[in-house]
């Protein structure tokens, strides 16, 4: 677990409700990512992560510390986006074939960048989002959570419940929608099969 949350998780766990804002502040921006890729509407994001953040004040005692607080937190959203996709009647669970796990890479600039390539880097960062933002639920959640949160395939199976294989499965065609949609809008190159 992150020592920074596990400390914050002690003090709200010794009475500082207070420490719960603190907690809440660290992983609101990439829960909010989440929700939107997810449910395709600020409004029912905002809700959606109310919800999430109740239940994790409620449920915080429960949380035993074998995985990372983000792990455990971002399951918890992901639930309670399904389930208001589910209540829409979208569906997000399908089952998909194992293909191949080589996948895709996305290639950026080093840390020795100049400022232009660092700006170009951003440019291309914030396209790369939008883009995931335009691909169905159910590849835009999975690539969020690899590549936003930067969780594991395990960590995206605990978070989704989805097998590995199936989460292998969706982060490659996730990729391949992603790479052809930024070839065909924007004619990248730099990303390669």
């Amino acid at each position: 677990m992150n020592d920074l949350d596990f400390l914050i998780i002690r003090k709200i766990r010794s009475g500082d409700r207070a420490a719960f804002g603190e907690l809440v502040r660290r992983h609101q921006p990439k829960a909010m990512t989440l929700a939107l890729r997810m449910l395709k509407s600020r409004e029912d994001a905002e809700e959606a992560l109310q919800d999430a953040f109740l239940r994790v004040f409620r449920s915080l005692d429960s949380f035993a510390g074998t995985s990372n607080f983000s792990t455990w937190f971002y399951r918890i959203v992901y639930n309670v986006c399904a389930s208001a996709l589910e209540k829409r009647g979208t569906a997000i669970f399908s089952s998909l074939d194992d293909e191949e796990e080589k996948l895709p890479a996305l290639h950026y600039s080093s840390t020795n960048s100049s400022p232009e390539e660092i700006y170009d880097d951003r440019e291309t960062e914030s396209i790369i989002h939008k883009e995931i933002e335009r691909l169905p639920v159910e590849y835009a959640s999975v690539l969020t959570l690899f590549f936003v949160q930067q969780l594991r395939y395990d960590e995206i199976t605990s978070v989704t419940g989805m097998p590995i294989g199936t989460v292998k499965t969706r982060l490659f065609r996730g990729r391949i929608m992603l790479r052809e949609a930024l070839k065909s809008s924007y004619n990248f190159q730099s990303i390669q099969p």
